[in-house]
């Protein structure tokens, strides 16, 4: 009896040191790797629009806005910057490069001087008549696959291609054949790609800031300028340009960027939550640009200030031919990367086109 009295204290204690470490177990027979601390919700995104309030880029936005914040349950918060609240499309390029903000519109028109394979979106009349394959085009995985290394190699990750409708053309006379643009100061996106078709017709291209044109062309520091039917029309150019022509040259496609590093990071409950609701709002623009380009003509129509020409198939053709130089001046600005993109994109746009289901032409301008 006595050495069983003497023996029970330790045998309490050695007890207690087992069940303590079998209650632990639990805890340290997970994964190896430790948990990362959660986000303290609700987080805030930042989102740069290279457009104002009321645009199709704005549309795109709000959209996406109240999409991540339902799927989210409010945990995600997008604050929309239009343009002019953080600087120009080049610096806010540079703002979504750094991280400053989370995410960017990024139009071909600038960003082809950092990217040259994205110069293939301003080469006129490479693109459908038929707005529905554009779509299609624009909305396919295989061409996102194609730019996702470019876009990398500036720490941008794409997201999306956003159409905007077809470009247009103003100035103080119509545009029907290349000898009218001979000596025409027309104000074109940034990049030396943009510019070049616009030189292969004869004119001399101005690359002023979006924010400037209305006062160049009222002052007739510059002659003409190109935007879609929307923009020409949100921007009050018409007030100042009489003549718009219609040649249907090219879309206005610009880019949804994000810091390649920052997506990364994300946990993958928000990489989800963007990426759904990337998805849900693909057809927002789509939609959004067809009735904008719509009302924003009629708007323009309705003032009784602004002549509208509309080419015939023949004087595009003139046009086609004349800008079919600046492809190869593509391809050769890009090489093999770029020629293997442009062929893709022919052969996209054929196979698109020759669907028997492809419906009537939608080309909302």
């Amino acid at each position: 009896m006595r050495i069983t009295s003497l023996w029970l204290p330790f045998l309490a204690i050695l007890l207690s040191v087992l069940a303590g470490c079998s209650e632990s177990e639990p805890e340290s027979s997970g994964s190896a790797t430790p948990e990362t601390t959660p986000p303290e919700y609700p987080v805030t995104w930042r989102f740069a629009l290279e457009e104002i309030e009321g645009s199709v880029q704005h549309a795109y936005a709000v959209a996406l806005k109240e999409r991540i914040e339902e799927l989210s349950e409010g945990k995600i918060q997008l604050d929309i910057f239009p343009y002019g609240s953080l600087g120009t499309s080049a610096q806010l390029t540079e703002l979504a490069k750094n991280g400053s903000v989370n995410l960017a519109f990024a139009s071909p028109g600038h960003l082809a001087d950092q990217i040259p394979e994205v110069g293939v979106f301003t080469l006129h009349y490479l693109l459908s008549d038929d707005g529905n394959v554009n779509r299609q085009l624009l909305a396919s995985p295989d061409l996102l696959a194609m730019f996702e290394t470019p876009y990398a190699s500036r720490n941008l990750k794409l997201l999306a291609f956003v159409p905007e409708g077809w470009m247009a053309w103003t100035a103080n006379k119509p545009l029907r054949t290349p000898a009218d643009f001979q000596g025409l100061r027309i104000r074109t996106m940034t990049s030396d790609m943009a510019a070049a078709t616009y030189r292969a017709y004869g004119a001399e291209p101005s690359q002023i800031p979006y924010s400037q044109v209305y006062s160049d062309l009222q002052l007739r520091q510059i002659d003409a300028q190109t935007n879609p039917v929307f923009a020409i029309e949100e921007m009050n150019f018409y007030e100042v340009q009489s003549t718009m022509t219609i040649a249907r040259p090219a879309q206005f496609v610009s880019s949804l960027v994000t810091n390649g590093d920052w997506y990364k990071a994300l946990p993958a409950k928000e990489q989800q939550w963007l990426d759904s609701a990337l998805a849900d709002v693909a057809e927002v623009a789509w939609k959004t640009q067809a009735e904008l380009n719509r009302a924003r003509m009629e708007s323009m129509l309705e003032a009784g200030e602004l002549q509208v020409v509309r080419l015939s198939e023949e004087e595009r053709a003139a046009f086609a031919k004349a800008s079919r130089p600046v492809h190869q001046a593509y391809v050769d600005a890009t090489g093999e990367r770029g020629n293997e993109i442009l062929k893709r994109i022919r052969q996209l746009v054929d196979t698109l086109e020759n669907q028997p289901s492809a419906p009537a032409n939608q080309s909302g301008d």
